[in-house]
């Protein structure tokens, strides 16, 4: 999609709501229409993120659209500036407390009452009520989730697969509750398969209602945790911008909220601080590091008349700043509304889920109750009859279909993490079926992200390590990266250098001071011009030679004279080229995306071996590119590392971001890359699609199985107890299909 620039109206007519009770893409539906029936209003609800915007809207009455949700059945919350949504770490919790009950109640439990209706000699008095007792806060406390949606949906006439699921946990109860109270023992068995079973054997069936809870809570569990880190990019950006800014006024610097700043206010920023919001420096000079928003590793040296970017940060000298756009208007803000708006196409694979069993549960309770008068009108009495339609219920309880996402996700997501892979959901895994581009980002994924120097290059006879001796003398103190990269490289070679005095920064230029009595110049040849130092032949030539494999020369002048220069450069990581050649024997195409000039950017492209080199592109439009790439037919996925590219991994079909990257990045992806060797990205890409085949695989069996059951239960030729065994082998079925990933190898050099 294309972004588009918000106008002010529009966004000071804008409502953001936190939205809760949502078990699936259906809730998000039905709030959406909701809403939209309100005047004047535009409202999109977000089911990955549980969040509504409500376009239209002035936040003074964001009450209306809470009580119009409130009224759906689902809670809302107005959703304030900086605020902090609590609500997903809630349910997290919430559904982890009640998987854990149900769990260690539902595996007793099944195991005793299985022994014990099969073998009538080990039962005790009252045995059954000790099993009804054990069961109740599986049925009722763990399993309220379910009841909560099905009763919700009930009330507006709907179904969904919670309706079925608590339909089947409350009607496996109800028979085991009855059959206790009328009693059972004395009535006749039923074929097991290898014999008749003992009498009383079809009297309980709480395994099947305990078994059905735990496992659906696993499934809940699991989404729930994922689309909380779906969600985490939006509060990550807000985190990047400051909270409070120096204003001057009236000559007076007052320290106020960032809210509080207008657009033509003056502010200051000081060294290392971060730039409160967008604007034109109206006074001083210094390096602003602005390596999270555009991925160029050297600061930009910026003076009166050049504009920054909020969020960036000030590395030098001291600034004054005059604020050219604030709050929802400013570059990050408009990065993290993109990621934001990306966000709503995710997780496919369960809205396919929840299309079918928007048709599927009224058909099985339409033939549930069938059932039952057909049993009844034929004569073959109410026991008969509601046992038919019982195991109608249990047979098609989509235990195996709910487990068949979660529990290869699972299996996936731990050999993964064996591998330096982090999959953070299904939308991960359906997004890797489908792509046919890799776009990669420069810094800090195919390069190391770190200015490293390289040959030292001597003019006369003073020799290389004297002249790096001096170069690290002059930049010891230094914070600019060509500095430091210089520094650390005469520590790595050992060599003693004198003490530097006078030192001072030159902005945009390099750094002087005085070594051993004589003046000593460490710079671009800007900086030798100025001091009056000729720039000799061989100098340019290697300056000349830097730039044509993408470094930069930093010249060194002593007493007047130019004595050598140092390379220093962004070194490409020894993976690359066989990562991206591996992704290309994949059928997959290769794109270099990045901020950086042209130059380097082709000259890297080359050296691992791309297919296309896009450079030179802003924050902003990094996302831009990859919609265009997407306009086109292609299926693209990200890789980056940088807030800059964060909209884009949101916007990418596949988002994938490397562990050095900014907390930013990693929220907006998808796949998160721990291992350094890049040989994970196709690792990863590899992985995905073979959970996904997975996926398919027990997604098939879970609805053909229950298509071909539920006629044998109608017909009475299943028992509810043999109903109960045989759900349990379909999800044994679909949990060993999925332990099957465990075996999957990494390719490639380690």
């Amino acid at each position: 999609m294309t972004q588009t620039q918000a106008t002010p109206s529009a966004l000071d007519q804008r409502v953001e709501l936190d939205i809760s009770g949502m078990t699936c893409a259906a809730c998000a539906s039905r709030i959406e229409k909701k809403l939209n029936k309100m005047d004047g209003v535009h409202a999109t609800v977000n089911y990955a993120t549980e969040r509504a915007v409500v376009l239209g809207l002035p936040p003074a009455r964001a009450e209306e659209a809470v009580t119009v949700v409130e009224k759906a059945g689902y809670g809302a919350s107005e959703v304030r500036e900086g605020e902090e949504a609590g609500g997903y770490t809630d349910r997290v919790k919430m559904l982890r407390n009640r998987l854990i009950v149900a769990a260690l109640l539902t595996v007793p439990l099944g195991d005793v009452a299985i022994v014990l209706a099969l073998a009538p000699q080990m039962r005790f008095p009252g045995w059954q009520w000790v099993l009804l007792v054990a069961a109740i806060p599986v049925v009722f406390w763990c399993a309220w989730p379910f009841h909560k949606a099905a009763w919700r949906n009930l009330r507006h006439g709907s179904t969904s697969m919670d309706t079925l699921v608590s339909l089947g946990i409350l009607a496996a109860f109800t028979w085991s509750l009855v059959s206790t109270i009328l009693g059972a023992e004395d009535h006749e068995g039923f074929w097991v398969g290898y014999g008749i079973a003992p009498s009383g054997a079809d009297s309980l069936y709480l395994e099947v209602a305990a078994a059905v809870t735990t496992f659906l809570l696993g499934g809940r569990y699991m989404e729930a945790r994922s689309k909380r880190s779906a969600r985490g990019v939006l509060s990550a950006l807000s985190r990047l911008a400051p909270t409070s800014v120096r204003v001057i006024r009236d000559g007076v610097e007052e320290l106020i909220p960032i809210g509080e700043l207008a657009i033509g206010d003056r502010f200051s920023v000081r060294p290392g601080e971060r730039i409160a919001t967008d604007g034109t420096i109206a006074l001083g000079s210094s390096a602003i590091d602005t390596s999270m928003m555009t991925g160029e590793p050297v600061p930009r040296e910026v003076t009166e008349g050049d504009t920054v970017l909020g969020g960036t940060v000030n590395t030098t000298g001291a600034l004054i700043v005059t604020a050219d756009r604030v709050g929802a208007h400013t570059q990050l803000a408009q990065m993290a509304a993109t990621a934001e708006q990306a966000q709503a196409r995710k997780a496919a694979v369960q809205t396919m889920v929840d299309r079918v069993v928007s048709w599927f549960v009224p058909t099985v309770l339409v033939i549930s109750v069938v059932t039952l008068t057909i049993w009844l009108l034929a004569g073959g009495g109410p026991r008969a009859a509601f046992s038919a339609a019982l195991s109608v219920l249990i047979i098609a309880c989509p235990c195996a279909l709910g487990l068949a996402t979660p529990t290869a996700l699972m299996v996936g997501v731990g050999r993964g993490g064996q591998l330096g892979i982090l999959i953070k959901g299904p939308d991960a895994l359906e997004a890797s079926g489908v792509i046919d581009t890799v776009v990669l980002d420069k810094t800090g994924t195919l390069t190391t992200g770190e200015m490293t120097a390289g040959e030292v290059i001597a003019f006369d006879d003073a020799g290389a390590e004297a002249v790096l001796a001096d170069a690290a003398a002059v930049e010891q103190q230094s914070e600019h990266p060509l500095g430091r990269a210089v520094v650390v490289r005469a520590h790595a070679d050992g060599p003693t250098w004198p003490r530097a005095h006078d030192v001072t920064a030159v902005p945009g230029r390099g750094a002087s001071g005085t070594v051993r009595g004589v003046p000593v110049l460490v710079g671009n040849a800007a900086l030798l011009d100025e001091a009056g130092v000729a720039v000799p032949e061989e100098a340019l030539a290697a300056v000349e030679a830097a730039s044509a494999v993408a470094a930069n020369a930093v010249l060194v002048a002593v007493a007047g004279r130019c004595v050598g220069a140092i390379t220093v450069a962004d070194e490409l990581k020894e993976s690359a080229p066989e990562a991206v050649a591996r992704l290309k024997d994949m059928g997959l195409r290769t794109v270099l995306l990045t901020g950086d000039r042209e130059v380097a950017a082709r000259l890297i492209g080359d050296r691992v071996g791309v297919d296309e080199v896009v450079a030179e592109v802003l924050p902003t439009d990094k996302a831009a590119v990859i919609e265009r790439l997407q306009a086109e037919g292609r299926r693209v996925a990200m890789v980056g590392d940088g807030i800059n590219d964060a909209a884009a991994l949101a916007s990418a079909n596949l988002g994938l971001a490397v562990v050095s990257g900014t907390d930013v990045a990693l929220k907006s992806a998808d796949i998160i890359l721990v291992r350094q060797n890049l040989n994970v990205i196709p690792d990863a890409i590899a992985l995905a699609r073979r959970t996904l085949r997975t996926i398919k695989g027990n997604l098939v069996w879970a609805f053909g199985y229950n298509i071909a059951a539920i006629p044998l239960a109608a017909f009475g030729l299943l028992n509810p107890l043999i109903a109960g065994f045989a759900m349990s082998l379909s999800s044994v079925f679909v949990v060993s299909n999925s332990t099957r990933l465990r075996r999957f190898a990494p390719g490639g050099r380690r």
